[in-house]
């Protein structure tokens, strides 16, 4: 038996705010960052890799919070913690006295989702495979042993998930051949940072359509007229036969949103994305109702799965963004695509920030080899930023995620890249 001897923290910061890199309505000026985490053993087997995805200030505290968590894993034998990540879930997720500073939400919570993350990612190492193939291996009863149904079981319970993961069952190999043979549809964000000049959209805007991509997303929420000019620019740039999405990020009241919505509907929106505060379920509600048929997409910020169980049942979202690191890990987020599953409404997981498209990918194709079955209304988020800083960075062709084929979630960093970004002291940083 193998044992876990070290868990490594690391506070690494990228100056994308030099750039607006990144920047939209409620965040002007994010460093993307990452709180990241090594796990490592006492045998010559893979290190796992993890890390929660922050915008600068804070990562101090998002590295003390997995800090807090060393003690879970120290001197504990690696084969029993990865043959029973669902227990191993519940363990770092149920401990009361750190589960008080949520419950399950927060810096804690996305603490344990660093941590599950990082053995997920030592567990597809060893087993020589890609997170996603080793999720889709799984049976109907090894998937449903990973979620917790506590909260849940009003609207799905174990023997429901089953039920939708042996209806599945049947074709998850051809998905699988599919999957690799023509990848996953994809949609960019490059084109649309808010901080970005009109020529700079344009030319984005332009090259995601020689690139193949069906989809762009541009912020919005600031200025009114700001919010028309650029969607003009964007439309003509693209022409009628694209998808433009429009993400304000927070920014409105409920009322506001409204308003602000119907004023940009003549540039045929594919969808608003978190048009309010994440945390009100009813507001979201309220705005998808009134903006019908424009679909409101939102899940990037939603805490856990509690919430977006009620997001679904109240129908306050008809696009589910899940976020590789803001819920805890892997575990949580297969919990949510079986209730996005449960109530027939999409998944197109928010990535962009550094290393979220390298392991959401995972996340959603194995959503569509052994989950819902579908890529119909699907597609993954993508920012052509930051990915030359790890092992095994996304691919995109024309417009499609390629499947990755290396062992692992994708979240290893290079080694040149965290020592060059490690804050303060990194290269990175020292010219202030």
């Amino acid at each position: 038996m193998s044992t876990i001897v070290a868990v490594d923290t690391f506070d690494l910061r990228f100056p994308t705010s030099r750039l607006l890199d990144g920047s939209d309505a409620m965040n002007p000026d994010p460093d993307y960052s990452t709180a990241y985490v090594v796990v490592r053993t006492d045998d010559d087997g893979p290190d796992g890799h993890g890390f929660v995805f922050t915008i600068g200030r804070g990562n101090d505290v998002q590295v003390a919070a997995i800090d807090t968590l060393r003690s879970f894993l120290l001197g504990h034998e690696v084969e029993p913690l990865l043959a029973d990540m669902g227990g191993t879930w519940r363990r770092l997720v149920h401990d009361s006295q750190l589960r008080w500073l949520g419950p399950e939400k927060g810096a804690m919570h996305m603490a344990v989702g660093a941590v599950v993350n990082a053995l997920w990612d030592m567990r597809a190492k060893r087993a020589g495979l890609p997170l996603w193939r080793v999720l889709a291996d799984l049976t109907p009863d090894e998937i449903v042993d990973l979620v917790d149904f506590r909260y849940l079981t009003d609207v799905l319970d174990r023997s429901e998930a089953l039920q939708l993961l042996e209806s599945a069952r049947d074709g998850r190999q051809d998905r699988a051949q599919r999957l690799v043979a023509q990848g996953y549809p994809a949609y960019t964000t490059t084109p649309g940072w808010l901080g970005y000049d009109d020529a700079k959209l344009a030319r984005l805007s332009g090259e995601a359509v020689a690139a193949g991509f069906g989809q762009i997303k541009l912020k919005v929420g600031a200025d009114l007229d700001d919010d028309r000019r650029r969607l003009a620019i964007a439309r003509e740039t693209c022409g009628p036969d694209v998808r433009i999405a429009v993400d304000a990020n927070q920014r409105w009241d409920v009322d506001e949103a409204v308003r602000w919505i119907k004023e940009l509907a003549a540039y045929d929106l594919a969808w608003v994305e978190e048009p309010t505060s994440p945390d009100d379920v009813l507001g979201h509600a309220s705005i998808a109702e009134r903006i019908a048929p424009i679909p409101v997409a939102t899940g990037e910020h939603t805490a856990n799965r509690v919430m977006f169980k009620q997001l679904l049942q109240a129908r306050g979202a008809q696009v589910v963004q899940i976020d590789a690191c803001r819920l805890a890990g892997v575990n949580e987020n297969v919990a949510v695509l079986l209730l996005a599953a449960k109530f027939g409404v999409p998944v197109c997981p928010h990535a962009g920030g550094v290393g979220l498209c390298e392991i959401v990918q995972h996340l959603a194709m194995f959503d569509y080899v052994a989950v819902s079955g579908t890529a119909d209304g699907r597609m993954i988020e993508y920012v052509d930023h930051l990915h030359e800083h790890f092992s095994d960075p996304v691919r995109i062709d024309r417009g499609r995620y390629v499947a990755p084929t290396k062992p692992g979630s994708g979240a290893q960093m290079l080694q040149t890249s965290m020592r060059e970004h490690a804050y303060p002291g990194g290269a990175a940083w020292a010219a202030g």
